[in-house]
């Protein structure tokens, strides 16, 4: 039983605030990933008080708050999702005057995780499974999202016209991605020692596909194979894909398009960790005591 399943059990208002929550989500058109980050932290919050959040004060809240970013020492995404999550159902219950007094959330500047192009041949090298095996070098391949890899199905791919059909992602957008020779390769073997159906990455239950978690399980046992030091995650994959795009020629604007992105700002940060310089970076002490200067 997931956390959300046991809170819509034992506490009493949770399965009608999840209701109205997936409800407003789906009425929206936003993606129900936001729904189950929100939820998942809005049902550990429930269950370690035995109520839903509109029935505590902000005092309560704010302690909460507090012990979870302090004793706890969460990532900074769950403590987002859960002040996120927080200002959801307030809003949703009419009580705006309370989401805007959550603790407001700084974005952190941080440049991405890029992993090197001999350790993304480690990674792909160390799961036992050849399923494992196909799944990280086609997230890759194509700088796929860990949803659009969960989701991906077997009709998607299209091998004659070498695309990919990425459906309904990040912010309900489609967008197509070209399919490597090598990775196609890779797929009808795959499809051919595997056999799977409608999805191409089952999950264990007839007809599912895989789920997110397992999918960050598999790769974090992968990444500990590798004995690659970086904390590397699945979409450290993506941004491996957009980074050696960059360093191999392709402009920034094809990367956007290829990665789905709304505004080129989000692509632009690539330009921090590619390493496109034509000269090879240097001290300009070397330089200083030329003898020719």
């Amino acid at each position: 039983m997931t956390i959300v399943q046991l809170a819509k059990t034992q506490v009493n208002g949770f399965q009608q605030m999840f209701d109205q929550m997936l409800t407003n989500v789906r009425l929206n058109g936003q993606s129900e990933s936001t729904l189950t980050n929100y939820t998942r932290s809005l049902a550990k919050l429930s269950l370690h008080f035995g109520c839903t959040p509109l029935e505590l004060s902000d005092q309560q809240i704010n302690e909460y708050l507090l012990t979870i970013r302090d004793k706890q020492n969460p990532s900074l995404s769950y403590f987002k999702h859960t002040v996120y999550g927080l200002r959801y159902c307030f809003r949703l219950a009419g009580r705006n005057d309370r989401a805007i007094e959550l603790p407001s959330i700084k974005r952190l500047k941080q440049l991405p995780t890029v992993l090197s192009k001999q350790e993304c041949k480690r990674l792909f090298k160390a799961p036992k499974l050849l399923k494992h095996r196909i799944l990280l070098t086609l997230t890759y391949s194509a700088g796929l999202r860990i949803s659009e890899v969960s989701k991906l199905k077997i009709n998607d791919i299209d091998f004659d016209r070498k695309i990919i059909h990425i459906r309904q992602s990040k912010g309900n957008k489609d967008r197509f991605v070209p399919l490597s020779a090598l990775m196609a390769k890779g797929l009808k073997k795959y499809y051919a020692s595997c056999n799977p159906s409608q999805f191409v990455f089952n999950g264990q239950a007839p007809g599912s596909q895989l789920s997110i978690r397992a999918i960050q399980w598999l790769c974090k046992e992968a990444v500990n194979a590798a004995q690659i030091a970086k904390q590397a995650s699945m979409h450290t994959l993506r941004h491996s894909y957009a980074t050696h795009l960059l360093e191999d020629g392709l402009d920034l604007y094809s990367i956007q398009k290829l990665l789905g992105h709304s505004h080129i700002s989000t692509t632009l940060v690539y330009l921090h960790v590619a390493q496109t310089l034509p000269v090879k970076s240097f001290s300009p002490l070397d330089t200083l005591y030329n003898k020719q200067q």
